[in-house]
């Protein structure tokens, strides 16, 4: 295959035009008449011109690049979500999206930071795998950023989570109208290992108790466990509640891993699901939810929406040339019903 070094003095020869013709049909110039944009057009196609990037840059002083940090999405099937949304609003404003995963390694984070820089990206986002407070490397203050699935504890960032409240209220609130009054909730640990918050738990919890109280139903502390997620824990959690003298006829998992341990303990109890008890979760994790027999009842997190929202965002300011508002926004989280209440 011929390399493709044409010039723009190559395709004004090709033409029959002087190179600023070509220039002002590159840049989309509107006093060209159509016949000559046409010829010149034509001629690109022809030599298989590409035009230079850094030519480009030099010329709009934008770079059309924006740098994507995956803590640690990018190797999370279900959470690379992400990265597909926020693909796709680059995609559809002719922007680049540069991918870089840092795990949890703040150095490497910081390298992966100058390597943006030095590539001039119009801005950050920044994403983890679960709805966290994060910390962000010194250096990328120097640069517009927005935070997807997570925050600065500051809250000084502007950042996209999903509404656990409302996510936990609307699963409680379909149990409730399936007819389910006496609902257990086998709920993530309120802590991480290392002692922080866990927005999800405590969100999920207040969306419960919520959707309890609107419907007159006092709340029930005994109904109400926290796993610490190994299957173990969940399979034991489940015969406890099970074993309460007024049990629960549906049971809300804190996530769908959770919900794959209840299954077990209830098959292992010999009862039936949705007949004997039901049971609804979080997160969607599509091969989990799927994958269960019968198929699970889960809130879906938004991760599409979470990466798309946050490159809008970002963009709409960037190209406004406004400082970033420091917005707290949150993505509803809809219900994908199937056949486990």
């Amino acid at each position: 295959m011929m390399r493709n070094n044409a010039t723009i003095q190559d395709i004004a020869r090709r033409a029959g035009v002087g190179t600023t013709t070509v220039s002002r049909v590159l840049n989309g110039h509107p006093y060209v008449s159509e016949a000559t944009r046409q010829k010149v057009l034509n001629a690109i196609e022809d030599l298989g011109y590409r035009p230079s990037f850094s030519a480009q840059h030099m010329r709009t002083r934008t770079s059309r690049l924006i740098g994507f940090l995956a803590a640690d999405v990018a190797t999370t099937p279900y959470a690379v979500d992400m990265i597909r949304g926020a693909y796709d609003a680059c995609w559809n404003q002719e922007h680049v999206l540069l991918v870089i995963s840092t795990g949890e390694n703040m150095e490497m984070a910081e390298a992966a930071v100058e390597v943006l820089l030095g590539r001039q990206v119009e801005g950050i986002v920044c994403a983890a795998m679960y709805h966290r407070p994060i910390h962000l490397p010194d250096n990328s203050r120097h640069i517009p950023t927005v935070l997807a699935n997570c925050f600065v504890p500051d809250r000084s960032l502007p950042s996209v989570v999903p509404d656990e409240v409302q996510g936990g209220h609307d699963a409680i609130t379909f149990a409730l109208r399936k007819g389910h009054t006496r609902i257990g909730f086998i709920n993530l640990s309120p802590h991480t290992n290392g002692g922080g918050p866990v927005p999800a738990s405590k969100g999920r919890l207040q969306g419960y108790r919520e959707a309890l109280e609107q419907a007159g139903i006092p709340y029930d502390e005994h109904l109400v466990k926290h796993t610490n997620e190994t299957p173990r824990a969940n399979y034991h959690l489940t015969q406890e509640l099970l074993a309460l003298p007024d049990p629960p006829t549906a049971i809300f998992c804190g996530n769908d891993r959770t919900a794959m341990g209840c299954y077990g303990a209830l098959a292992q109890m010999g009862l039936r699901i949705p007949d004997d008890v039901a049971v609804i979760s979080f997160d969607d994790q599509i091969d989990i939810a799927s994958g269960l027999w019968p198929p699970l009842t889960s809130m879906r997190l938004p991760h599409y929406e979470m990466g798309r929202w946050a490159v809008d965002y970002l963009l709409r300011h960037v190209q406004a040339e406004d400082a970033l508002p420091p917005v707290q926004h949150l993505v509803e989280c809809p219900l994908i019903e199937r056949d486990s209440i």
